[in-house]
């Protein structure tokens, strides 16, 4: 039994998810003084709950914290880089005019042949989050983007990665659904389903 246990887990997809800033930085702050980091590791957490509830604990998903600690980028990227992930999800709020809104992805756009398969996986796996988030929570869908952000270029190398910012916390709509923990499970319900179902279509 414990061999068959072990083969199970040994073959099991791995999920980074990299929760964003935390302990002396705040990210973004929004209406009602909602902050960023606080937002983006409630959302983490539920994807963990949500993975052993609903999909059977079929992941094995690690976050870069479980508390309100403070990591470098780079001490991000190692800790990454050491848990040999399936895919690299980096999570982010927005904060920008009180009208925008919306959810946007991000991830490297790498030109080595090595590196562009993983620049290419990462933008289907983009493409099916933000169908799960537009069709399930009516969130608008500012489409897949590229940028030079530290935590994809050190990543891309060795997995899919991506980064999520997942809303825009000084819109008045989108602060009070982050405020609300059934926000927080809508968000990373259809963060995992996004997930889930890239990996089911490899």
């Amino acid at each position: 039994m414990w061999v068959i246990f072990g083969q199970e887990k040994e073959h099991q997809k791995r999920i980074i998810v990299d929760v964003g800033h935390g302990g002396k930085d705040p990210g973004a702050i929004g209406i009602n003084g909602i902050r960023e980091k606080d937002v983006v590791l409630a959302i983490g957490t539920e994807m963990i709950r949500l993975n052993k509830s609903i999909f059977g604990d079929e992941y094995d998903i690690y976050l870069t914290r479980y508390d309100d600690g403070f990591f470098t980028l780079s001490e991000r990227i190692n800790l990454a880089k050491s848990l040999r992930g399936d895919v690299f999800i980096s999570l982010h709020c927005n904060s920008f005019y009180s009208d925008a809104r919306g959810m946007e992805i991000f991830t490297f756009n790498s030109e080595s042949r090595k590196n562009g398969y993983n620049t290419r996986t990462s933008i289907a796996l983009g493409d099916e989050i933000l169908r799960e988030s537009t069709l399930n929570i009516n969130i608008e869908n500012r489409g897949m983007k590229f940028a030079n952000f530290q935590v994809l270029r050190g990543m891309i190398k060795f997995c899919p990665a991506i980064l999520i910012e997942v809303g825009f916390l000084n819109n008045p709509v989108e602060a009070v659904h982050y405020s609300r923990p059934s926000g927080i499970r809508a968000i990373a319900l259809a963060i995992l389903s996004g997930i889930n179902n890239h990996l089911k279509l490899k």
